[in-house]
Formats: C-alpha cells, structure tokens, sequence
C-alpha cells in the first residue's frame, strides 16, 4: 500500500441536525458539506487511503454520489448506524471498499492489530487497540479508555487525521 493512512468519522454529509445536535461551527449543511470537503482535500492526496468509520451522510444516492466523488483518496466506509444504502450504492458514491466492520488493521512484523470500528469496542485483546467513531464530541465519553482513539470529526477538527499522527498524539503504537 503506498501514500498515506487518514481516518475519520461521523461526516454526516447532509445531515442539517447535526449542526445543532453537536454544536458544530457551521451556518448551515452547505457550508458543512463545503467545509469538510476542503478539509478533506487539503490533507488527502489522490494515492493515499482513507477509512471512514461509518456515518458518512445522509440524502440521496444522486447526493452522497455528488460528495463522494469531490474527496481525494481511495475511500475504505465501516458502515455505521445512518449509513442505509447498500454496499454497491456506497460504492457508487466512491468507496473502494465497504464493509459492516469491525476491520482489522495490522503492519508487517506488527503485533498490534487497529480494529477500526464506527461503535467503541470494549473488552480489547492485549495486542488490540481500537479506534472509532459514533461518539461525537459527547462530554460523557471525553476521558476514554487506554488504546482507543475516537475519530468523529469533531475531535479531530472537522480533518482526516493522518494514522501516523494519530499514533504519535496517542498511547496506541505500532
């Protein structure tokens, strides 16, 4: 695999409530839509990789296909709770790859496995660490278990975050 790793989550392309619901620093769903797909672009390079842990958007096929074809990469979706379509529709709007999840991420010569799942997983394996999404900036889940790492936009500035600043910012190591 060459480029880059990103991760990011809870996009909710679309999703006009979202703005109220989590308090996001956005006047309406186009400046969100726009704004995430600038933020999208500006650190994603066409050969990197992106895995969206579910939660990418909501509207039509005809709309999400619109969104998905704008954002660089190749698209990897971990399907979450507001993602209704099917895998082929998901693809359509531009993922590689779609998939109900948990996946498994593992380096060559690594012994941690990155389980990217859109819901925390608890109950983590020695050699497990788990990151996610579906939480969003809930002030209940601000002191999180040692090897997670929430990756719902709002914790990570509305930006895919790179893996290996995520590694670096984090107790998960490769």
């Amino acid at each position: 695999m060459s480029g880059k790793i990103f991760l990011i989550s809870d996009s909710h392309f679309g999703h006009k409530n979202i703005i109220k619901y989590c308090n996001r620093p956005f006047d309406n769903v186009e400046d969100m839509n726009s704004t995430l797909i600038k933020n999208w672009n500006s650190v994603v390079d066409n050969e990197d990789y992106v895995y969206h842990l579910g939660d990418f958007g909501l509207g039509t096929k005809n709309e999400l296909m619109s969104i998905g074809n704008k954002l660089n990469g190749h698209k990897i979706l971990v399907m979450g709770n507001h993602d209704h379509m099917s895998k082929t529709a998901y693809k359509e709007c531009g993922f590689d790859k779609v998939e109900k999840g948990p996946l498994r991420l593992r380096f060559d010569g690594d012994k941690i496995v990155y389980l990217l799942s859109h819901y925390p997983i608890s109950n983590l394996e020695d050699n497990e660490c788990n990151i996610f999404g579906h939480i969003h900036n809930q002030h209940n889940h601000l002191v999180r278990p040692p090897k997670t790492y929430c990756v719902s936009v709002e914790r990570i500035n509305y930006t895919p975050i790179e893996f290996e600043e995520l590694l670096n910012n984090s107790d998960l190591k490769k």
